[in-house]
């Protein structure tokens, strides 16, 4: 395997995933191999920094559908994700390494409150570090929080896991002739409409030139290829 090529990354994980095969829930089994992933890459000396979302649990947004005021429903959300955070925490101190829960809302019984100093102290010392609540405001997503925790901290990417391997033209889980694209601008990224992540988070990374590398985790060692530099999955960066 490769030297790692990055000192500091961000990776985003989408809650579902923390479901396993079911539709809602925890599945410890996932926790445990993702966990094992990225403290294979922690132990090369790339320092993480990882966000999660919590739709395995909750959405803020389905909420407010069903009649739920939406800055309530958005809170809930956020508690989701430290809910998911705290769970990622459990699996990866049972490999022996340190970890941190930072939240964006303050809950010192579980975590501690985000202060971006402190932050890149923790990772500096080689701690992995969660990122809990959000940005702590309603009406932004967990990829929003992951651009902005990832240029708050000094990242030198964002690597968003997904169940696919890439950025693709249609969904590749309906169209068999989708097409995965290698690179993408940011800019062709929003006029596309591409599912990347949301409109506001790739426009920040933009404004911050902040690069993202969209893989497939269910792949063995893909965070490990990631992180070393290699050309799996689709990165977006400038050039527009």
């Amino acid at each position: 395997m490769s030297a790692p090529r990055y000192k500091r990354i961000l990776l985003k994980l989408s809650g579902e995933a923390f479901a396993g095969g079911q539709d809602f829930g925890l599945d410890p089994a996932t926790f445990t191999r993702l966990a094992s992933e990225v403290v294979q890459v922690a132990q090369s000396g790339v320092q993480v920094g990882i966000v999660i979302g919590g739709g395995n649990i909750i959405r803020g947004a389905a909420l407010s559908e069903l009649g739920v005021d939406r800055v309530t429903g958005d809170h809930m959300g956020m508690l989701a994700t430290v809910i998911n955070c705290l769970c990622m925490q459990d699996a990866l101190e049972k490999h022996g390494v340190y970890t941190r829960v930072m939240s964006a809302m303050e809950m010192s019984k579980v975590s501690e409150t985000f202060i971006r100093r402190r932050a890149i102290r923790h990772l500096e010392k080689g701690r992995i570090v969660l990122f809990a609540a959000g940005t702590g405001n309603p009406y932004f997503t967990t990829d929003s929080a992951a651009t902005l925790r990832a240029i708050e901290t000094g990242c030198d990417i964002l690597m968003k896991a997904t169940n696919v391997d890439g950025v693709y033209d249609k969904d590749p889980n309906k169209h068999s002739d989708a097409v995965r694209f290698d690179h993408l601008t940011y800019t062709e990224t929003i006029n596309r409409q591409l599912k990347v992540m949301d409109t506001s988070a790739i426009a920040l990374c933009r404004e911050n030139d902040m690069p993202i590398r969209v893989f497939n985790l269910n792949v063995p060692g893909n965070l490990m290829r990631a992180a070393s530099g290699e050309n799996i999955g689709t990165l977006v960066t400038g050039g527009d």
